[in-house]
């Protein structure tokens, strides 16, 4: 650096070519560790370092340059100290451009929320650089409110253009938002409409965090957008990219004594003594005092103290609950709440009754709306939906399956149905256990009801304990005690729940398409009906049941929505965990090696990771049929 001064010319093309050679072999880590700290020190306050610094990365070959840029960026401290190495590179390279605010951004999703933050920080320090923020922000948000991308894009590479778009926004200037506010406007309209259909609810999630920032950011007079959500960890990190935190400065150290009068002098004056500062008691006017000797607060309460709580009577008659759930009095409030409560015990211990009248009933509590604010009504009246179907399984089962495809009803009451199929689904199909003997060392089997995304989680247990029992052990511990043996009443009745459901579901209704808008629907349908499969192990029609599902999976392979098709996969799984090997060897086999070339695709190219991970468990199984089948003695 002292020649250069003095006039002479000094090249560093070869420093620039080894340093390219060296990161495209993949030891950015090695070289750049060493070297960025010391050009950090030297660029500080040396104008000369930093020109050489840029040159050095200029000169770079472009089949090199991704690396290097790459290497910086990941290394650097901060996006102060990433300017001063790399200056305005990206304006003079187009590889480096290219690197910086496409690949980086667009094609790549691992890099971590501080090299997203360093990156976009560094895009808006300079004000040649500026205009190439604007540009990212814009194709941030034509990729975030496109239908395609968010169909087909893991939920890993959403997230991270969220938080990209959210730090890009939090550099943003006033004049900027301005020359661009009809831009955001339609982005913000088409992408939250976009996320909002989706049926994982990480993604609507996104989407209303995202839709809130920029209404909120555009809209700095008026009302912003505000929706309902859930916080977690995540929505709290996202909303806290949009507050851009100040960049952080070394103060040169102070000798002790100047260090402490200074902290002292910053120190707000507080008084000595630990007493209350007294404040003047406010002087009242005589209209004032007048007023307030006149008013009622010195009579005295009257004592409620004896007084009880009138109790209302619930009806001890099925019919008579019948009578209060169609009433519309007002005054029977209060008992109507109280038949809801009890509608449950009454039921089962009336099951001749119930009988009687199961089909009405189960058509008042599919219609049955709060009239109060009754504590876990929602709960109460599934409790009881599921005691009327469990006691009168053929007629209840053949009603509700048949309102699934009717005309009327809303998504909610569909899905309504679907959750009370399989909670009385699953409460026929497992043993009951009578008397006071405790089964320590055993298991009962537990599915949880379908509740969002949250079924491809429950189903995993579901998938991974069916697994286990299914593998030999050899051990020398306690034997498992015996769980006593109970007929399954999901026997009679599977055919019932199931089939109905896979009928007609290819046939949109005026208000009601599930291979259309109602997708959210159909992964619903799809989980329960491999459920309801799961829970028919060792039943009469699980072979039929087996064939039709396949089939059915087969028709919506292709679904572009992924909760759906990790329903699909699910159902997959619960046909080689019930349908017996036997059976599945001889009526199954040509669908079965169609099935495998399927799952080898959706293990290597699916988006979705649930989706391959899934995959690659039902190949195990069709694995361990394969097995079986050939240590079967000719």
């Amino acid at each position: 650096v002292s020649f250069i001064p003095g006039g002479l010319d000094c090249s560093i093309s070869f420093v620039s070519h080894v340093l390219g050679k060296v990161c495209v072999h993949g030891r950015q880590k090695e070289i750049l560790g060493v070297l960025m700290p010391h050009l950090t020190d030297l660029t500080k306050s040396h104008c000369i370092w930093q020109r050489i610094c840029w040159r050095l990365v200029e000169c770079v070959p472009d089949r090199w340059m991704e690396a290097v840029v790459l290497g910086f960026v990941q290394g650097a401290p901060g996006a102060d100290v990433l300017s001063r190495l790399l200056g305005n590179l990206v304006v003079k390279n187009k590889k480096a451009q290219f690197v910086v605010t496409q690949k980086m951004l667009l094609l790549q999703y691992g890099h971590t929320t501080a090299v997203l933050q360093d990156l976009l920080g560094y895009l808006s320090l300079d004000s040649l650089r500026r205009p190439l923020l604007l540009r990212v922000l814009q194709e941030l948000l034509e990729t975030w409110s496109s239908s395609s991308a968010v169909k087909h894009s893991p939920v890993e590479q959403q997230l991270y253009i969220s938080k990209a778009i959210l730090i890009c926004l939090s550099h943003m200037k006033e004049p900027e938002i301005e020359s661009c506010r009809q831009e955001l406007l339609t982005s913000m309209m088409e992408g939250v409409k976009c996320h909002l259909d989706s049926s994982l609810p990480q993604l609507r999630r996104l989407g209303m965090v995202v839709a809130e920032s920029i209404s909120l950011k555009i809209n700095t007079e008026g009302p912003a957008l505000k929706f309902e959500y859930e916080e977690d960890d995540e929505t709290r990190e996202l909303k806290s990219l949009l507050v851009q935190t100040p960049p952080f400065c070394v103060v040169p150290s102070l000798p002790d004594d100047d260090r402490s009068e200074k902290a002292a002098a910053a120190l707000p004056l507080v008084p000595e003594s630990n007493e209350k500062p007294h404040t003047a008691a406010p002087v009242m006017p005589d209209e004032e005092l007048d007023a307030e000797l006149d008013s009622d607060d010195d009579l005295a309460p009257y004592d409620m103290s004896e007084d009880k709580e009138l109790k209302i009577k619930a009806p001890v008659y099925i019919r008579d609950c019948i009578e209060v759930l169609t009433g519309s009095r007002s005054e029977d409030v209060d008992k109507w709440e109280a038949t809801v409560k009890a509608l449950e015990s009454l039921i089962r211990k009336n099951p001749a009754a119930t009988r009687e009248v199961s089909v009405e009933l189960a058509k008042i509590l599919l219609h049955l709306e709060e009239k109060t604010c009754t504590e876990g009504f929602v709960e109460l009246r599934q409790r009881a939906q599921v005691a009327v179907l469990t006691t009168d399984p053929i007629p209840v089962a053949k009603y509700l399956t048949s309102q699934f495809y009717s005309l009327n009803y809303s998504l909610r009451q569909r899905m309504d149905i679907l959750d009370v199929l399989v909670l009385a689904a699953q409460e026929l199909s497992c043993p009951k256990f009578h008397g006071k003997t405790k089964h320590s060392g055993a298991q009962k089997p537990c599915i949880q009801l379908l509740t969002g995304s949250d079924s491809s989680k429950d189903w995993r247990g579901i998938v991974d304990e069916r697994i286990k029992s299914k593998t030999r052990r050899f051990n020398m511990g306690q034997s498992h005690v015996e769980l006593a043996s109970h007929p399954n009443e999901f026997n009679s009745v599977a055919g019932h729940f199931f089939f109905p459901l896979i009928q007609h579901f290819d046939r949109p209704l005026t208000t009601f398409d599930l291979l259309g808008e109602d997708h959210v629907v159909l992964g619903r349908l799809v989980h329960t009906l491999a459920i309801l499969m799961y829970l028919a192990v060792n039943t009469v029609a699980v072979t039929a049941m087996g064939k039709a599902l396949l089939e059915f999976v087969w028709a919506l392979r292709f679904h572009t929505d992924s909760y759906v098709r990790q329903g699909l996969l699910s159902c997959i799984s619960s046909l080689l965990l019930s349908v017996p090997t036997e059976r599945i060897l001889a009526d199954m086999t040509e669908e079965l090696l169609e099935t495998q070339s399927w799952l080898g695709d959706v293990m290597e190219k699916d988006p979705d990771g649930d989706c391959r991970r899934l995959a690659l468990q039902n190949l195990l199984l069709m694995e361990n049929l394969k097995k079986k089948l050939e240590a079967v003695p000719s």
